[in-house]
C-alpha cells in the first residue's frame, strides 16, 4: 500500500521538479522588482534662460503691440543655420585647415558640422564637382536658445568697432541674416591654436512671415539693431 502512495505522489508532482509556488522561471522570486528598476528617474531638462524669458516678457509685450489675441500665434524662432566656406584650402586640397573649420564649428554650435559638397564644375575657381567646399550646422530646439543667447550676449559684443546690426538684412519673409569675418569672437574657439581665420554666415528662420514682427522678435531677445 505504501508503495502504492509514494507512486501516486510522485506521478502528481510537476514535471519540472520544483515546488509548488516556486520561483518564476528567470529565477526571480514573486513581486520582485521590475526589471529597470536600478535606474534612477530621468529629471526632465531646465529651459535655457532665453526660452523662459520669452515665454515670460517676449510673447505678452508682442501680443500687445501687435494685438495678437492668441499667444499660437506671435512669431517665435524656428530654427538657425550656420554656414561656413573652406576658402583657398579647398582649393589648394589642405586637409589640416579643412578639419580646423569643422571643428571650429562644431565647437561653437555644439553640434557635429556637415561638410558640404559642390554640386558641379567651375574651371574658373579650380572647382570639381564632388568637392568639399564648406560645412554648416542647423540648430532647433533648446541648444538654438543656448547659441542664440552666446551669439547676442558674448559674441557679437566681442566684434571689432561693432556699431549695430543692420535692420534692414530681412528677406521679406521674416527671415534675418547676418555675417561673421572671424570665429574667434566666440570664446570657445582658442585664438592661439587658430592657424586661419575664416568666417561664416548665420541664418535666423522665424514663423512670423513680417518682416516687422520679426524684427521686434529679434529686437526684444537682445538682438542689437542700430536705428538706420
Amino acid at each position: 500500500m505504501a508503495d502504492e502512495n509514494n507512486q501516486e505522489a510522485q506521478a502528481e508532482a510537476p514535471k519540472s521538479g520544483k515546488p509548488d509556488g516556486g520561483a518564476p522561471k528567470g529565477g526571480k522570486p514573486d513581486g520582485g522588482a521590475p526589471k529597470g528598476g536600478g535606474k534612477k528617474p530621468v529629471t526632465p531638462r531646465e529651459k535655457p534662460r532665453l526660452r523662459q524669458r520669452y515665454d515670460a516678457e517676449v510673447v505678452p509685450e508682442l501680443m500687445k503691440q501687435f494685438g495678437i489675441a492668441n499667444k499660437m500665434a506671435v512669431p517665435k524662432l524656428k530654427k538657425i543655420c550656420l554656414n561656413m566656406g573652406f576658402g583657398k584650402a579647398a582649393t589648394d586640397n589642405n586637409p589640416k585647415l579643412m578639419e580646423q573649420c569643422v571643428a571650429d564649428m562644431t565647437t561653437i554650435a555644439g553640434q557635429k558640422a556637415v561638410v558640404t559638397l559642390a554640386k558641379k564644375s567651375v574651371s574658373n575657381f579650380k572647382l570639381r564637382e564632388g568637392m568639399k567646399v564648406g560645412c554648416r550646422v542647423t540648430l532647433r530646439g533648446p541648444i538654438m536658445y543656448e547659441f542664440f543667447d552666446r551669439l547676442v550676449n558674448v559674441a557679437i559684443p566681442r566684434i571689432r568697432d561693432f556699431r549695430g546690426l543692420s535692420p534692414r538684412s530681412f528677406d521679406g519673409q521674416g527671415n534675418y541674416s547676418m555675417g561673421l569675418e572671424e570665429q574667434t569672437v566666440f570664446p570657445e574657439v582658442d585664438a592661439d591654436k587658430v592657424d586661419a581665420l575664416h568666417g561664416m554666415d548665420v541664418t535666423i528662420c522665424t514663423s512670423s512671415r513680417d518682416n516687422d514682427q520679426a524684427r521686434a522678435l529679434l529686437k526684444a531677445l537682445g538682438m542689437p539693431f542700430r536705428d538706420r
